[in-house]
C-alpha cells in the first residue's frame, strides 16, 4: 500500500518499484478529521508530510489571533519539508480541510537509507528541492504582482 502512495507523489516520480517499497518500509500514516492540525507553528518536528487524500491548509496565526490561510494543499503534495531538510521549529501550522491522510517519513528513518541505496536518497532529495524552488518561484512571482498593484508601475493596475 505504501508503494502506491509513494508512487503518487512527488517523492515517487523517479523512483523504481524496488526504491518505493524501500521508501515504503520507511514511512508511517496518519489519518485526520476535518480542522485537525497535524503541526502547530513553533513545533519542532523533522518529518516530511506527503498528502494522500484530503487537503491540508497551511495557516498563520495574525497578532490578532485569528487565523491566516497562507496555501491549501492537495493530494500528492509535500508539507514540511523546510524542517525535514535543517529541523528547525515550524513557521505554520497544518490543518485538515475535510479528513484527511497523510503519510509522514522521519528525517532520521531517511537517512538510514543512505547506505542501502544512496540513489533513492539523491532522487528524493531533489524532489524536495524542486518543490521548495517552485514554492520560491511562485512567491516571487506574487511579490512581483503586489509590487506593481502597490506601486502601480508598467500601467497594468
Amino acid at each position: 500500500m505504501h508503494v502506491k502512495m509513494i508512487k503518487n507523489s512527488a517523492l515517487g516520480s523517479e523512483l523504481s518499484d524496488e526504491q518505493c517499497a524501500l521508501l515504503g518500509a520507511k514511512v508511517t500514516t496518519c489519518s485526520l478529521k476535518d480542522r485537525d492540525f497535524l503541526v502547530q507553528e513553533g513545533d519542532e518536528d523533522d518529518t516530511l508530510h506527503v498528502i494522500v487524500k484530503g487537503r491540508l491548509e497551511v495557516l498563520k496565526q495574525s497578532g490578532a489571533g485569528d487565523w491566516l490561510t497562507l496555501n491549501m494543499l492537495s493530494e500528492g503534495d509535500l508539507a514540511g519539508e523546510l524542517g525535514f531538510l535543517d529541523g528547525l521549529a515550524r513557521s505554520a501550522a497544518l490543518r485538515a480541510v475535510g479528513d484527511c491522510e497523510v503519510f509522514c517519513l522521519k528525517r532520521s528513518d531517511f537517512e538510514a537509507l543512505l547506505s542501502e541505496d544512496c540513489d533513492l536518497v539523491y532522487k528524493v532529495m531533489r524532489s524536495i528541492v524542486r518543490t521548495v524552488y517552485a514554492i520560491l518561484r511562485r512567491m516571487n512571482s506574487q511579490h512581483v504582482e503586489m509590487n506593481n498593484y502597490i506601486l502601480g508601475q508598467n500601467g497594468r493596475y
